[in-house]
């Protein structure tokens, strides 16, 4: 939060300098890390004492104080901050993209496509989506960073991922621009001497109750809908593991710990023949999976072909299209 009182002006730096990026990557990792000099200077991989020379001939240079100062401790941005910390993003994003083109450019074909997801997207989307992509950029490098739904957000935020993949939070980010990727379901895994593996259809809402549960946290991976599906019933699920890996969460409803309820994507009738996989009804949500990049960062022309190749990905399953 801004200082609201009147602020006083710095004297005039007594030989001109210029704005450099230095500076204002500087003051931009500050503020990102919470104020948090030491943070910001192993980040930007340099020493507290130079980063705060930054900021300070950034403020000589400008004419006005950026930070509330408590001794040698930033405490919040003055009000002038608040501005010159937006009109630093928008320049540092602009330079990011320019530098982007003109990469793209010097490698002609080649390039590197940067990517944050989660576990599920990481491990039973991407894969056919990339196969795809790279027969078409035989050259082309790529980054993967995998995290959270929040993690996600935050690596396409800060510049480190291009593009972020994930079911949750993406669209509640306002510096996000997200499309639309696929839609899909959840389904029920059980081991095939498991009562349930014979039924035929979606298993009753209250037998499921009933049964140890086995399913992702809160955080992941339509979890959510999972939970209002038993309570737009009345139901409480007896959930006795949480896991955030599709992988995991099969491993111990085979180990027999219960049955699972996990995304039909990460379910591969090959390599799971140890499962039975059962529809659920249609109390469970179809939820849709989304593809980030910042707001105002141009893409290029092999990134607008992963963003299409992402939209024209079918689950194995088929499920929850239309």
């Amino acid at each position: 939060m801004a200082a609201t009182g009147p602020q006083a002006p710095r004297s005039p730096s007594p030989s001109p300098r210029t704005v450099n990026f230095q500076q204002l990557r500087s003051l931009r990792e500050t503020v990102r890390r919470g104020l948090n000099l030491t943070a910001a200077a192993e980040v930007l991989h340099t020493s507290q004492p130079a980063l705060s020379k930054q900021i300070r001939e950034l403020e000589d240079e400008l004419g006005v104080q950026i930070f509330v100062r408590h001794g040698k401790r930033y405490t919040q941005l003055t009000e002038a901050g608040e501005k010159i910390l937006a009109a630093a993003e928008r320049v540092l994003d602009e330079a990011a993209a320019l530098r982007k083109v003109g990469e793209q450019y010097a490698a002609g074909h080649g390039g590197t496509l940067s990517i944050a997801a989660t576990h599920t997207q990481a491990r039973y989307a991407l894969p056919a989506v990339l196969a795809r992509f790279r027969a078409e950029f035989p050259t082309m490098q790529f980054k993967l960073l995998q995290g959270n739904p929040g993690q996600v957000a935050e690596y396409v935020v800060h510049g480190d991922a291009t593009f972020g993949l994930a079911t949750e939070t993406l669209d509640e980010h306002p510096s996000l621009d997200t499309r639309a990727a696929y839609s899909w379901r959840h389904c029920l895994i059980v081991p095939p001497s498991h009562p349930l593996a014979s039924h035929v259809g979606p298993p009753p809402l209250e037998a499921l109750a009933k049964e140890p549960l086995i399913t992702y946290t809160p955080q992941f991976t339509g979890r959510r809908g999972i939970d209002a599906a038993f309570a737009k019933r009345g139901l409480e699920p007896n959930v006795v593991l949480e896991a955030i890996d599709s992988d995991v969460i099969k491993a111990y409803v085979e180990l027999g710990f219960g049955v699972g309820v996990i995304a039909e994507i990460a379910v591969d009738a090959e390599r799971d023949r140890g499962l039975v996989k059962l529809p659920l009804g249609d109390d469970f949500p179809v939820h849709t999976t989304r593809i980030a990049s910042r707001i105002g960062m141009p893409l290029l022309p092999f990134e607008r072909r992963f963003v299409q190749l992402m939209k024209e990905f079918v689950p194995a399953s088929g499920a929850g299209q239309g």
